[in-house]
C-alpha cells in the first residue's frame, strides 16, 4: 500500500535531520542552510558554496541538496550524505580547503573531517576520499532519527510530483559508489 507524504513533511524531515546531526556532530556551529531535494544525476547530494544560493526577507543561505532519487535508500545512508554535505558546509564556513580540481577530489583535510564527524571514508580513485559510510556513532543517532507514522521501514520512494511526493517501498535510484559524488562537478 502506497502513502502520499507532502513535499513539505520529508523537507521538513530532513531539516530536522540536520539539526539533529549538527547537534551532535558539529555541536551546533553550523547555522540551517536551505535544504533542497532535486534530481541530482550522477550523485547522491551537493552542497552550494555560494553564501547567497537563497535569499529571501530573512536573508541569505547556502543549499544543501539532497537527491530525490536516492532517498529509497535507508535512513542511515540518507543520514549519511546529509552529513557529507554538513562536513563540506563545515569546512566552507572554516576556509578549509577540503577539494581539489574544481571542488570534484576529495582531499586528505576532507577524509580527517569526515571521519571525526561520524563518518567512515574510503578512497575512490577519480574523486579521492569521497565514499562515505555512516560510522557506528552515526549508525546508532540515524536508529533514533527513523520517520514516524508516515512511512514504515527503513526506506522512503520518492518521485517528485509537483508538490509531493509518493511514499512506500523501496524503489531503486541511481547508485554512484557507496556515497554522495562531490560537490561542484559539473553534473551537479
Amino acid at each position: 500500500m502506497k502513502q502520499l507524504t507532502s513535499y513539505n513533511r520529508v523537507a521538513g524531515y530532513l531539516n530536522k535531520l540536520f539539526d539533529l546531526l549538527n547537534q551532535r556532530f558539529f555541536e551546533s556551529a553550523l547555522s540551517r542552510p536551505t535544504i533542497t531535494i532535486q534530481s541530482t544525476p550522477r550523485a547522491y547530494g551537493h552542497f552550494s558554496m555560494r553564501d547567497d544560493t537563497w535569499v529571501s526577507v530573512t536573508g541569505s543561505s547556502n543549499e544543501i541538496n539532497i537527491g530525490a532519487g536516492t532517498l529509497a535508500r535507508p535512513i542511515e545512508n540518507v543520514c549519511a550524505t546529509l552529513l557529507h554535505e554538513m562536513v563540506h558546509y563545515y569546512c566552507h564556513v572554516n576556509g578549509i580547503k577540503d577539494t581539489s580540481r574544481g571542488n570534484t577530489y576529495h582531499n586528505k583535510r576532507f577524509k580527517e573531517i569526515a571521519e571525526s564527524h561520524g563518518l567512515t571514508v574510503s578512497h575512490h580513485e577519480k574523486y579521492g576520499w569521497t565514499i562515505t559510510e555512516p560510522n557506528d556513532e552515526l549508525l546508532k543517532q540515524s536508529k533514533s532519527a527513523r520517520p514516524s507514522g508516515s512511512v514504515k521501514g527503513r526506506e522512503l520512494k520518492v518521485h517528485v510530483q509537483r508538490e509531493s511526493i509518493l511514499a512506500g517501498p523501496l524503489c531503486k535510484g541511481p547508485k554512484i559508489g557507496k556515497q554522495s559524488m562531490p560537490r561542484g562537478s559539473a553534473e551537479n
